[in-house]
Order: C-alpha cells, then sequence, then structure tokens
C-alpha cells in the first residue's frame, strides 16, 4: 500500500486512527531557509501541533526519526532543532539516539570567515515507550577481522574476571550513530532526501509489511525506500508539484494509490 496526500500533514493525520504508524522519516523545514514554491507556512505553533499528532498516531514502540538543522540570523544559529527535540520529550516521547548525517562537502551557507564549514545535521531518533524494533546495520569494515580476542570484564566492585567467551573479530561492525552519506539531487526540488539515509532508517527502525510515514514527502525519497523495502506507506506533501515528482520516481515500482 502507497498512498499520497496532496494536503498539509495535519489534515493527514487527523484522518489517523491513534497507534497506526510503526516508523516516521521525515525532514521539516529549517526555520525558513526555503520557502518551498511559497507555500511553506512554519513556526513554534505548527511544529508543536505536528509533533503532538505524531505522538498519537505512532504505535508503542514506535519510531520517528527527525533530520534537522539551524538556520543562522544575525550570527547566531536559532536552535529551533533542540527546541524541537525538548518538545518531543515533554510530550511523552524518548530521545532515543542523536545521530548525525554528516555530508562529505558543504553548502555556501553563512560567513566561513568566522566559522568553520557546516557539514552535518541532526537525525533525533524519538521512541514512544521502549523501542519495539532495531534492525542493526553491519556494514563497518573492522580491521581487526578474524583475530581472537580474551580479556576481562570489570565488575561493579571494581574486580574483573575473565570473559566467558573467546571471540573472534567479525568482517564487518555495527554501524556507529555518525552517518556519512553523499547528498543527492533531485530535478524540480531544492533539498532532496538522500535515498541511502531513507534507506538506512527504514531498515534500522521497521520490518517488511509496517507502516511508514512521511509528513513532508517532497519529492518522495522516503516513499520510493519503503516501497523497495515492502513496507506500506503514507506521505503528505502541500506542494502539487512534488507530489507530481513523487509519483514519478514510482513508475518503475509495481502500483501506488494516489489521493
Amino acid at each position: 500500500m502507497i498512498k499520497i496526500y496532496n494536503e498539509d500533514c495535519l489534515k493527514t493525520m487527523a484522518r489517523m486512527p491513534d497507534n497506526c504508524i510503526d516508523l516516521t522519516v521525515t525532514s521539516p523545514p529549517y526555520d525558513n531557509l526555503r520557502t518551498y514554491n511559497g507555500e511553506l507556512q512554519w513556526n513554534e505553533t505548527i511544529w508543536k501541533a505536528i509533533i503532538k499528532d505524531l505522538f498519537r498516531v505512532t504505535k508503542k514502540g514506535g519510531v520517528v526519526v527527525w533530520v534537522v538543522n539551524d538556520a543562522t540570523i544575525k550570527g547566531s544559529e536559532t536552535g529551533t532543532s533542540f527546541k524541537q527535540a525538548l518538545y518531543f520529550k515533554e510530550i511523552g516521547f524518548n530521545l532515543h539516539d542523536t545521530m548525525i548525517y554528516l555530508k562529505p562537502s558543504f553548502s555556501a551557507v553563512g560567513a566561513l570567515a568566522t566559522r568553520y564549514a557546516p557539514v552535518f545535521e541532526y537525525m533525533f531518533v524519538f521512541s514512544k515507550g521502549k523501542i519495539k524494533t532495531f534492525n542493526p546495520i553491519k556494514d563497518r569494515k573492522n580491521k581487526c577481522a578474524g583475530e581472537v580476542r580474551t580479556g576481562t570484564i570489570r565488575q561493579k566492585d571494581g574486580t574483573t574476571k575473565p570473559m566467558s567467551k573467546v571471540i573472534t573479530i567479525a568482517e564487518y561492525g555495527q554501524r556507529f550513530n555518525v552517518w556519512k552519506i553523499s547528498s543527492q539531487k533531485q530535478e524540480g526540488h531544492s533539498a532532496p532526501f538522500p535515498e541511502k539515509l531513507a534507506e538506512g532508517h527504514i531498515l534500522s527502525w521497521s520490518n517488511e509489511g509496517d507502516l511508514v510515514y512521511d509528513p513532508f514527502l517532497g519529492s518522495g525519497t522516503t516513499m520510493k525506500m519503503a516501497k523497495i523495502l515492502k513496507r506500506n506507506f503514507i506521505g503528505s506533501e502541500k506542494v502539487k508539484k512534488y507530489c507530481e515528482i513523487a509519483i514519478e520516481r514510482l513508475k518503475n515500482e509495481t502500483s501506488h494509490t494516489t489521493t
């Protein structure tokens, strides 16, 4: 099931029952860095309402991945991303992890004469209670692969005891929480989501058949990866042009439903 709604996400979520979404992966507007065809309305009142509804529609144990950054105004970063993270916690979400999306280069933003080049964004991972799904991605090449390790484990009283098992270092280890992912261009959209970023989070926090939501669908990257990874999907997008781009990206997939 793939459903796209050309409307404000608050309208979409208003029709959703409580506790129906397994995973939300999204990148909301960053302060007012982009106008998105002049259709952007974004302020604290709006993002608080969206976060409240996300809590209502998220299943117990479900996850919201909130990829965000801050504008710099009069020489100071706004800190809006932190305000949003704290509000998620205030209404009942757990801040499960603060991850970093590391870019290989930087865009020409800010005064580099007075600060270092910005090359990362926050990926806040929130859970509604104890997290129900975690499928760790193991693609980090181990330098010591094949080595046999023994050692000791420190106890609470400060003493040590031998490890009960001999460990052979695997070829690949679990990812860290800093993901280096190349940016991606998408014709017709100024700030597309990298497919590898969406793919990684969908694999990590959901299973096949789960329902994934993106309240800021944009050009449809989260939707495309959810489809490829055999998840069900709902997306909301106010800009009709972006909905059309998203549908175009699904032409090579099996089927989709638009509303």
